[in-house]
């Protein structure tokens, strides 16, 4: 795909902060609906007629609050190095303030290049694949907001949880959970089953995201 174009999954303009460093390819969503450009650059799915400029009235089509935090994770998830499953996450207040974000891979410190991102071993030896050195989406978002609380806030993530996340996101206070997709990792059941039960049993508000924009295209020459 072309480095200079990213397909997201809505339709509108995305937040300043990180817009700047897009250059790859999300889809939620291909249908083939009419598509539209809009005064930025942006190509996106589901948007209004072109707006007179004598109206009035604000902009329609724009993002809503939750496709526009779920946006963030995805596009957090396309920093993760690992070639089988790149995950997201969006911590964000009541207020609705980003307070941090995150995404699969290995601590600071720890070169991406000297850790293995293999699923499995030959050697039928652990410690030859990712799983007992990754840190998942939803805990680097959870430790990377600068000394702010997670208590009380949401965490947007495109997927739902494992059970050792649910434990970080109960124990630091997150009071809900916005996910996009849930799937099963090889012979997981019991995973997300614990996770379930467990944000259940503390109370965690648990929700699947259905967004209301399809996609969106961003194109930097057309910006």
């Amino acid at each position: 795909m072309n480095s200079r174009e990213i397909t997201l999954f809505t339709a509108a303009t995305l937040f300043g902060a990180v817009a700047s460093a897009i250059s790859v390819g999300l889809f939620f969503n291909t249908r083939s609906s009419k598509s539209r450009r809009s005064s930025n650059g942006v190509v996106g799915k589901k948007l209004s007629p072109r707006q007179s400029p004598f109206d009035p009235a604000k902009r329609k089509g724009y993002l809503s609050w939750d496709d526009y935090f779920m946006a963030i994770a995805f596009l957090s998830a396309e920093r993760s190095k690992d070639p089988n499953r790149q995950v997201g996450a969006c911590l964000v207040s009541e207020k609705g303030i980003i307070l941090g974000i995150g995404y699969n891979g290995f601590p600071r410190g720890c070169s991406d290049d000297k850790l293995p991102w293999s699923k499995k071993s030959k050697n039928e030896n652990p410690l030859e694949t990712k799983y007992p050195y990754v840190c998942h989406a939803e805990v680097n978002a959870i430790l990377n907001t600068n000394h702010a609380s997670a208590a009380g806030q949401r965490l947007y993530v495109t997927m739902f949880p494992c059970n050792e996340c649910a434990k970080i996101i109960i124990q630091s206070g997150v009071s809900e959970v916005i996910y996009y997709v849930e799937k099963r990792l090889d012979n997981s059941d019991t995973t997300y089953a614990a996770s379930n039960k467990l944000l259940s049993m503390a109370g965690v508000k648990v929700r699947r995201l259905q967004p209301q924009m399809d996609q969106i295209l961003i194109k930097f020459d057309e910006f």
